[in-house]
C-alpha cells in the first residue's frame, strides 16, 4: 500500500458536539499528522479548552462571548490564540486549512460553512442547515474557489460512495435509509403522550437532543432527503426513504439497468468522517468491522406518511423550492425546542412546521430573492422563527 495523501491542515468547526468529538477522536485513532488551525465550539469551554491544549490549534473560539474570560484563563500560556462570538467562528473557518470539518448545529453553522466553502478548503459537511439553507449556492461557492463538498452524514456518506458521477443520467434512484427512530412501531395516540426523554432515547445512535427528537419525528431524515437533492442534482420525485431499523445499510442508489449499489458498516459516525477526510483514498485506524454473519436480520419497510407527517412536510417544501427549505429548517428548530421545553406535545411539531409554511405561503414570505446568500437565508429564517412562535403560542402543553 503506498503512502496517502491526506490534509495536513485542519479545522474543527463544532469540535465539542459528537461529530466534532469523534473527529479528533478518529485523528488519535488513526495517528494521522494533522496540524489543527482552529477549534470553534458554541458554550462548552471546559472541553474546548482540553481539546486546544492537546491539539495546539493557532486559534480557538468560543462563540459564547461570556465565556471568553474562562477560556482566556485556561489556555494563558499556550500559546493559543483565543477569540469569541459569531464573527469570530467565520475567522476560524475562513483560516488557512486544506480540511474542514463543519459541524456547528443549526442556522449559525451557515456563515462559517460558506466562509471555508469559499476559501476553497475540503468541506467535510455535518451540518444539515447549510445546505437546507443555502445548498445550491453554498455547492457553487466551493466549485469557483477550487473546494469540494464532501457529505458526513452517514446515509450522504453511503450515497457518495456509491454513485457515479459520470453515470449520474442512469441513476434512477436515491434511497435513504432512516432507522425509524424511537417510537418506529408507536402508534399516532401513543406519541401523542411521548415525552422529552422518549424522545431522546434513539434506539441505535448517540447524538444530540435537537437531531435526536428530529429522528424519532423522521424530519431528521426529511431534511436529509431535501440535502440529497442538492448534493447529487436529483429531483425529488427520485429521491425516497426506507425504514432499515438495524441502521447497517446507510442508503442505497438505483441506477436505470436494475443495479442497486449500497454502502454497508456498523452505527459509527467516525467511518464516515474517516471517508470524507481520506477522499479518495481509505484511512486505516481501528474501526470495528461488519460481520454479516452475526449482525441478524436486515429488514426494510416504507415509511409511514400519516405518523411521520414530517417527511411529507419536507418534501413539499423541497418541491416548493426558493427559501421554503429554510422556513422549514427554523420552524423546525422553535417547535423542537418547544417540545423539549414541554410546551407543545410530540405531535405539534410537525404540525408546527406545516402550519408555519402555510402561513408563510398566504403572506407570500417564501418567494423573497435577495443577492447575498447568506442574509436571504437570515432573513427567511428570522421570519419563520416568529411565525412559528406565533403557532406554538397558539397550540395547549400537553396535560
Amino acid at each position: 500500500m503506498g503512502p496517502l495523501s491526506l490534509p495536513r491542515k485542519v479545522t474543527v468547526l463544532g469540535s465539542t458536539g459528537s461529530i466534532g468529538v469523534s473527529t479528533l477522536d478518529l485523528f488519535a485513532q488513526a495517528k494521522v499528522e494533522v496540524e489543527v488551525v482552529a477549534l470553534a465550539a458554541g458554550r462548552n469551554v471546559e472541553l474546548l479548552a482540553d481539546q486546544a491544549l492537546q491539539w495546539r490549534p493557532q486559534l480557538a473560539v468560543i462563540e459564547d462571548e461570556s465565556a471568553l474570560p474562562r477560556l482566556r484563563e485556561r489556555l494563558a500560556g499556550s500559546g493559543v490564540r483565543t477569540a469569541a462570538g459569531s464573527a469570530a467562528v467565520v475567522e476560524a473557518a475562513a483560516a488557512d486549512a486544506q480540511w474542514v470539518m463543519s459541524a456547528i448545529v443549526g442556522f449559525a453553522g451557515l456563515a462559517p460553512t460558506l466562509a471555508a466553502a469559499k476559501a476553497g478548503a475540503i468541506v467535510a459537511l455535518a451540518n444539515k442547515e447549510s445546505l437546507i439553507c443555502a445548498g445550491p449556492g453554498l455547492l457553487r461557492a466551493a466549485k469557483l474557489a477550487g473546494g469540494v463538498v464532501i457529505p458526513v452524514d452517514s446515509e450522504h456518506s453511503a450515497i457518495f460512495q456509491v454513485f457515479s458521477p459520470s453515470n449520474a443520467q442512469h441513476v434512477a434512484r436515491l434511497i435513504l435509509t432512516a432507522s425509524g427512530g424511537p417510537f418506529r412501531a408507536w402508534t399516532r395516540e401513543q406519541m401523542a403522550r411521548a415525552t422529552p426523554e422518549q424522545a431522546l432515547a434513539h434506539p441505535n445512535w448517540s447524538m444530540g437532543a435537537k437531531i435526536s427528537v428530529d429522528s424519532a419525528t423522521m424530519m431528521n431524515k426529511g431534511l436529509e432527503v431535501i440535502e440529497a437533492a442538492y448534493l447529487f442534482a436529483m429531483p425529488p420525485e427520485r429521491v425516497e426513504v426506507l425504514i432499515h431499523p438495524q441502521s447497517i445499510v446507510h442508503s442505497l442508489v438505483e441506477y436505470a439497468d436494475g443495479s442497486t449499489l449500497a454502502q454497508l458498516g456498523p452505527p459509527d459516525m467516525r467511518a464516515p468522517i474517516a471517508c470524507a477526510f481520506a477522499w479518495p483514498d481509505r484511512l486505516p485506524w481501528p474501526a470495528q468491522k461488519l460481520d454479516l454473519a452475526r449482525c441478524g436480520p436486515l429488514s426494510f419497510e416504507d415509511p409511514d406518511l400519516d405518523r411521520f407527517p414530517a417527511l411529507r412536510v419536507a418534501k413539499s417544501a423541497l418541491t416548493a423550492g426558493g427559501v421554503a427549505p429554510t422556513a422549514m429548517n427554523a420552524a423546525d428548530e422553535v417547535a423542537v425546542a418547544a417540545f423539549l421545553g414541554r410546551r407543545i406535545g410530540f405531535l405539534d411539531i410537525a404540525a408546527t412546521v406545516e402550519e408555519t409554511l402555510i402561513r408563510m405561503d398566504r403572506q407570500n414570505l417564501l418567494w423573497r430573492a435577495e443577492n447575498d446568500l447568506v442574509e436571504a437565508a437570515r432573513s427567511t429564517d428570522a421570519t419563520a422563527r416568529r411565525v412559528a412562535e406565533e403557532v406554538v403560542g397558539g397550540l395547549m402543553a400537553p396535560a
